[in-house]
């Protein structure tokens, strides 16, 4: 039907952000081939607002204007309007967020953008306030201009149309192929900790973000080459989120970014993918450091996903909303008065001084726990002393509202969690940690697969699942099962692996270039599909895919997946050449690549295990490890190929490139060989 709409047709939807959006007076369309037929029909132009249930000021633009009758007046008179959820198409957003740069406007969410009937844009920004205000023109007013220009000035829609189109275009043309070598990672890591912050912490000035993906490339970076200033700038940020009030210091996990340079002030919507994506990072890092502060905050982070995040006991939600009661950050932040009443006079006291509560406060007459002012410097008996304090003062936090929570389950975000607290829980030894990822694993299988069983959807809300899987779906959910392989040694999970590679490459491949596109050939609904290797908020599908290939040809020895990953890293090997900062992801994918470590224990029993639990107590990030019967045969052309038990022992073999270290029985000289691999550690 290409009827105008005279309702709101949202509320068949799923998305909690779209249902947030339901009871809009605007006459709402969800993104699709009815909504683009209907602006066909009828000649008008588009209004494409794209958010996410956790956006504070996505909330605050709904409350002004789409809340609002005069403008759903507007809106319903003179516009088609579509709203996205750039969780659930994150393929639209990339695109149009993209054209929005080509403006020369800062991204960000509320995406506003204005299309023609045919999807393609012709201007936008980000949250516009009602009436003119914050040195922004007011919504009114720019719904009118727009209205107007469509209808009279048409050749000012076409000449805008037509310019950022031809822009657009580059996104699906081959990348910028070259030849990238192993010194020109170092180089880069070099450009990028000129701009880390040394004190404390962080990529630039505010607001601050926590990048897991670049200072993962950086630590990795300090283990090749020993060069103490990347370990510094990794230890810095490190530190200060973790003492930071971008971390929940009652509850666990961390917000999604700092408005503030010193992590103080969270914008406070807490996100699955850079909560697991932080417990990679500080898991590696805690492998050499032992600081007892990373421990924790890991144990407490994943003491958060299994207790507020977990859907249907298995698979994890999208986020938890910035808000409550309306009010930004209202859940989280306290009086020094309420404190006292919570702990008593004594114990209020010494809460005080560790998290920085005064009377005054320290945001807007609150208080945002932190510890920034002694970062570092809580020794046992301190942690011990104030664990009870900030037990009870979480649980009377529970009596309040609580923030929203966005159901959605992500096939790409708990690709990442499911890889992340699988490495944390062979690092730790915390076999319940793998049973979490084991969990989220088969949810994902279960209800995020299509009829073939294979292939997979996006997301997954209220029973339904939706959305055709992007190239970061398979790519993280490829990660994920690799790393339950590592963790259980189940070979059923490479077998998955394998088969999510073909249709990767089959269904997203640049088979002339190298490299994959990030939507599917079967993708009817976008103006252009993007190839990329720039890591965004998550690391690039491409990236990820070179590691996953890479692994795959070491665990199974078929050339092919070595090939595909050759041809996708030279696909982009020009990158370098523009800026490196977006690249830290496809830098980590180069060195899994080129400097594998293989570990092979052979044997088992109590022996083997011990060797086992030797390999994860020094930092290996490029790493395949196989534990195998005596009897099992290796592909041929490992390395350790006919390699068998000493003296009938279970036996180590460390190999790279095409050489292995002699058998090893002893798990302390595992532990020194596999440190004798990095430049810090040796």
């Amino acid at each position: 039907m290409t009827d105008l709409p005279t309702e709101n047709r949202l509320r068949g939807e799923t998305s909690p952000y779209l249902l947030q959006h339901a009871d809009n007076p605007v006459h709402w369309l969800a993104w699709g081939p009815d909504a683009f037929a209907i602006a066909q029909a009828h000649n008008r132009p588009i209004l494409l607002s794209v958010g996410y249930a956790a956006c504070h000021w996505c909330h605050v633009m709904a409350h002004e204007s789409f809340e609002n009758q005069e403008v759903a007046d507007i809106l319903n008179d003179h516009f088609v309007s579509i709203k996205v959820d750039r969780e659930e198409r994150p393929d639209v957003d990339q695109i149009y967020q993209h054209a929005l740069a080509l403006l020369g406007q800062q991204g960000g969410w509320p995406l506003t953008m204005f299309l023609t009937p045919k999807g393609e844009p012709f201007w936008g920004g980000t949250y516009f306030p009602r009436e003119s205000a914050y040195g922004r023109p007011g919504f009114v007013d720019v719904l009118r201009r727009i209205a107007e220009l469509y209808a009279h000035e048409p050749q000012t829609i076409e000449k805008n149309r037509a310019a950022l189109c031809e822009a657009l275009a580059d996104l699906g043309r081959a990348a910028a192929p070259g030849t990238i070598a192993p010194d020109h990672l170092d180089d880069a890591a070099h450009l990028l900790i000129r701009h880390v912050d040394q004190n404390s912490g962080g990529f630039g000035g505010a607001p601050k973000f926590p990048q897991p993906f670049l200072f993962t490339f950086l630590w990795r970076a300090w283990l090749r080459t020993a060069n103490q200033p990347f370990r510094k700038g990794v230890i810095a940020t490190l530190d200060h989120m973790a003492e930071g009030g971008i971390y929940d210091h009652l509850g666990g996990g961390f917000a999604r970014y700092a408005v503030d340079a010193r992590w103080l002030v969270p914008h406070f919507e807490k996100m699955l993918y850079d909560n697991a994506q932080l417990l990679g990072l500080y898991t590696l890092a805690w492998q050499s450091e032992r600081k007892p502060l990373y421990k924790q905050r890991i144990e407490e982070t994943i003491t958060w996903l299994a207790r507020e995040m977990r859907v249907e006991n298995a698979g994890f939600a999208a986020a938890l909303d910035a808000d409550s009661e309306g009010e930004e950050g209202k859940y989280y932040v306290w009086r020094a008065a309420e404190i006292g009443e919570i702990l008593g006079v004594e114990d209020a006291r010494t809460f005080a001084e560790a998290y920085d509560v005064t009377p005054s406060g320290n945001w807007e007459g609150r208080t945002i726990l932190n510890r920034l002012h002694r970062v570092g410097h809580f020794d046992e008996a301190e942690e011990r002393a104030l664990a009870p304090m900030r037990a009870r003062l979480r649980a009377e936090r529970e009596k309040r509202p609580r923030p929203g929570r966005d159901d959605k389950v992500l096939a790409d975000w708990n690709g990442l969690a499911i890889e992340a607290l699988s490495f944390a829980g062979l690092v730790f030894d915390r076999p319940d940690w793998i049973d979490l990822a084991t969990s989220a694993f088969t949810f994902i299988t279960t209800n995020l697969s299509a009829d073939d069983g294979n292939r997979l959807y996006h997301s997954y809300c209220a029973g339904r699942a939706q959305h055709r899987a992007l190239l970061d779906d398979y790519a993280n959910m490829i990660a994920a099962a690799l790393a339950l392989h590592e963790a259980t040694q189940d070979p059923r999970y490479v077998d998955q692996a394998r088969q999510w590679a073909e249709i990767v490459e089959d269904d997203f491949g640049d088979s002339p270039h190298g490299g994959y596109f990030n939507a599917s050939k079967q993708a009817d609904d976008l103006i252009v599909r993007p190839k990329t290797v720039h890591d965004t908020a998550v690391p690039a599908g491409n990236a990820t895919m070179i590691s996953n290939l890479a692994r795959l040809f070491y665990l199974t020895g078929h050339a092919v997946y070595r090939q595909r990953a050759e041809a996708a890293v030279a696909a982009f090997g020009g990158e370098p050449g523009r800026s490196v900062v977006p690249l830290a992801s496809y830098f980590n994918a180069c060195d899994a690549l080129w400097n594998m470590v293989q570990i092979v224990i052979r044997g088992y029993g109590p022996a083997a295990q011990r060797l086992r639990r030797a390999v994860y107590d020094q930092p290996v990030p490029a790493r395949v490890v196989q534990i195998i019967d005596p009897d099992t045969r290796l592909p041929d052309g490992h390395p350790a190929a006919g390699k068998g038990l000493m003296d009938g022992a279970p036996t180590a073999y460390v190999c790279k490139g095409v050489t292995c270290s002699a058998p090893i029985t002893d798990p302390d000289d595992l532990r020194d060989h596999l440190r004798s691999l990095s430049s810090a550690l040796e």
